[in-house]
């Protein structure tokens, strides 16, 4: 059977794939890898990472398209997913950019990342990875961002079934963000998944069941979501940009790399951190 062979662009900026190869070949001088024994270059990798990010190119695929092994093809993804994801800022540092910001608020909202992994036991026989909100595998992450709905920073994943206020805890986040707001006057908008997370918080009125809400928690309500829908665009620029951020066939536990390293990639495309 003849191959076909044909050309294809990568949407992402050089600029981006360039400083990528960098932050790889710092981290093969780290190890103290000798030149010439590796099958690809820094950029060569950084670009096979960059097509399973962005394009969601299959490994069979990519391993090929190099002249790899599969096993190698895999060894090179989970390195680059690392190296990138060490770069992501972390809670107290992403908080202490907001506040030099100057923002008057920030937003907190939770997504489920779908996975294609096989169910796995969690308390009382339940289905660990199950999301039954979503109807589907997947795992939480909690992500921060801007008023403008810019991401600023992404949670470690907690597996699906967790409610978003149960993983915001878990992750510190709770505490912390009330100790920002109580501090600097910072509040902090949410949805109602976040109800009775503390008075820091701003989310929806809930509904009384049997009862209307009266006319002053409806008019807050619209101006709560008005606000707030902006910040769930932090959501969809990184799953819409990553192909990656949209159904993860790898161990969960990897959701937690490849959403610190799909915010650096867009850090790195749009040059902006904050």
């Amino acid at each position: 059977m003849t191959s076909i062979s044909y050309t294809a662009v990568l949407d992402v900026p050089r600029e981006t794939a360039e400083h990528f190869a960098r932050l790889l070949c710092e981290h093969r001088g780290r190890l103290g890898t000798r030149k010439g024994t590796r099958a690809l270059g820094v950029f060569k990798q950084a670009v096979l990472v960059l097509r399973w990010f962005v394009d969601g190119a299959r490994l069979a695929q990519l391993a090929r398209d190099n002249g790899i092994s599969a096993p190698t093809a895999y060894r090179y993804l989970h390195e680059g997913l690392t190296v990138l994801a060490d770069h992501a800022p972390d809670l107290s540092t992403a908080l202490e950019r907001a506040v030099a910001a100057g923002y008057t608020h920030l937003n907190l909202d939770g997504t489920v990342i779908r996975t294609d992994r096989v169910a796995a036991p969690g308390p009382n026989g339940t289905d660990l990875w199950w999301s039954w909100k979503h109807k589907h595998h997947g795992g939480n992450v909690q992500v921060i961002s801007a008023p403008d709905g810019w991401p600023l920073w992404v949670s470690p994943v907690r597996p699906g079934r967790e409610h978003d206020t149960t993983c915001a805890r878990i992750h510190g986040l709770i505490d912390a963000l009330n100790r920002l707001a109580t501090a600097l006057d910072v509040p902090i908008l949410t949805d109602l998944g976040y109800e009775n997370a503390g008075d820091s918080f701003r989310h929806p009125v809930k509904k009384p069941k049997g009862h209307e809400l009266a006319p002053h928690h409806r008019t807050f309500n619209k101006v709560i979501r008005g606000i707030h829908g902006i910040g769930e665009r932090a959501n969809a620029l990184l799953k819409v940009t990553f192909k990656a951020l949209r159904r993860v066939s790898l161990d969960p536990a990897s959701i937690t790399r490849i959403a610190r390293a799909a915010l650096v990639l867009l850090q790195l495309e749009h040059g902006r951190t904050t």
